[in-house]
């Protein structure tokens, strides 16, 4: 008898991450995404592929001709930065962010600078008509006449515009407007999101252009649809920022042709978005006379020194639990550093109100601002000012001890840069010739920093 090749039974698998199973479950045992385990057809007894024809020939990879491959600048100095140079030729970034952010006015801006440097550009939107997006080349001053503009919702349609266009760049706004006639299923859904995404990877691959897809996300900030989209495509770029802030920042969070350190700033307005190559402006005041419960520090964003400036506020509560608000820090380490400053350096603030922010709409998230965030409420808890130039680096630990960071070279660097004269810096560490112009305390102790930066009385 035979042996048998393929077997009746079906299986299942999920079409976020590729986990099987042998029946149907609502739930992925593997990503625990709900609704996204179909069936794959009958299991094999063996490989159901055979080998055909090569339809390229192997190469040495010494004699692949990599000239094809190099960078274009966007014109957009912080785009290129994230993207590690600019976009290289049949390469697909994945721009995703929440609604509002500014993903459209950026590339349009992208796609009229690249039209300005005689390149054919296809902006394809699903999500606007095209006098809508008419209206916002006007404002931002975007119209060129290399710029083709198409207001398709259908695949067929958009790959019939790019044969038609022959475009060296591709801007798709946005990939889950944007259905497939093969597929079954609204626009958005697993199923087509993953054939648009295939089917215009493949153009983009095939062709040799530049792609960028507009994505949307989830709840929690996440990249909406499929998880194999992130693979398939080459870089994943977010973009985020506050609704009430004019600051907008670019991550990459992944990219094949480049790092994942790099941050890109940028300042929206009703003229449309700029690169902000020197963004201190942006977090820290410029107020002429020294404030009690400030004090500015550098945090490192992937590579990229970036300065914050903390305020906070200390006074009587009338409450039997005082309020502890916060905004750009997280509030448990406030408490935390609260509760150092009462046992290590003697500073109660159990019975009084305490506000925390940072300037501009800055989030702090690294342990490198502790020292800056304690002499923040320390001042203001006194109600003396920081002396004036000061800045603050460190981490603060459970112990009242100032803990170490990384790149302390690079923000002592740029605190002198900003024109900080003096920096209170970790006692511990990696030393580096300090630069001229500023003065380094070196502390190893919550105490040795606060008696160093406030007057002694």
């Amino acid at each position: 008898m035979p042996a048998a090749t393929r077997s009746s039974k079906p299986t299942y698998r999920c079409t976020e991450c590729g986990w099987g199973a042998a029946k149907w479950v609502g739930r992925c045992g593997e990503c625990q995404a709900w609704g996204t385990v179909e069936e794959s057809g009958a299991a094999t007894a063996g490989p159901a592929t055979k080998a055909t024809a090569a339809t390229n020939p192997a190469t040495p990879i010494n004699e692949v001709d990599a000239t094809a491959s190099a960078r274009r600048s966007t014109g957009v100095a912080e785009f290129d930065r994230v993207l590690g140079g600019g976009l290289v030729p049949g390469a697909v970034v994945l721009l995703a962010g929440e609604p509002g952010v500014g993903k459209s006015t950026l590339l349009l801006d992208v796609a009229a600078r690249a039209a300005r440097e005689e390149q054919s550009v296809l902006y394809a939107t699903g999500e606007e008509s095209a006098g809508q997006v008419r209206l916002r080349a006007e404002r931002i001053d975007a119209l060129e006449p290399r710029l083709m503009l198409a207001a398709e919702t259908d695949l067929g349609a958009v790959l019939a515009q790019i044969d038609a266009v022959q475009p060296q760049l591709l801007i798709v706004d946005s990939i889950q407007t944007i259905a497939s006639a093969q597929v079954d299923g609204a626009p958005g859904g697993v199923g087509q999101v993953r054939e648009v995404a295939s089917a215009l990877i493949q153009a983009a691959k095939t062709k040799g252009f530049a792609m960028v897809i507009v994505g949307h996300v989830t709840k929690d900030g996440s990249v909406a649809g499929p998880r194999i989209v992130e693979h398939l495509v080459d870089v994943v770029c977010q973009f985020e920022g506050e609704q009430h802030s004019q600051l907008r920042l670019l991550r990459a969070i992944k990219n094949r042709f480049g790092s994942v350190d790099e941050v890109g700033c940028f300042q929206l307005h009703d003229g449309g978005i700029e690169g902000v190559s020197d963004p201190s402006g942006l977090f820290l005041s410029r107020e002429g006379t020294q404030v009690p419960g400030t004090c500015a520090t550098v945090t490192i964003d992937g590579k990229r020194p970036l300065p914050a400036e903390i305020q906070a506020l200390v006074a009587p509560s009338a409450l039997s639990n005082p309020r502890r608000a916060t905004s750009g820090i997280d509030n448990s380490r406030v408490s935390m550093i609260l509760a150092v400053l009462h046992r290590r350096v003697g500073l109660a603030v159990a019975a009084d109100d305490v506000y925390v922010s940072t300037i501009g709409g800055a989030r702090v998230t690294e342990p490198g601002a502790d020292v800056a965030l304690a002499l923040a409420l320390a001042s203001a808890r006194a109600d003396v000012p920081v002396k004036p130039g000061f800045a603050a680096i460190g981490e603060v630990a459970l112990s009242g001890a100032v803990r170490p960071v990384n790149a302390i070279s690079q923000r002592i660097a740029e605190a002198a840069r900003l024109g900080f004269t003096d920096v209170i810096v970790p006692e511990s560490g990696k030393r580096d010739k300090d630069p001229a112009g500023i003065r380094v305390h070196r502390v190893s102790t919550l105490r040795e920093a606060v008696n160093a930066a406030l007057p002694r009385d």
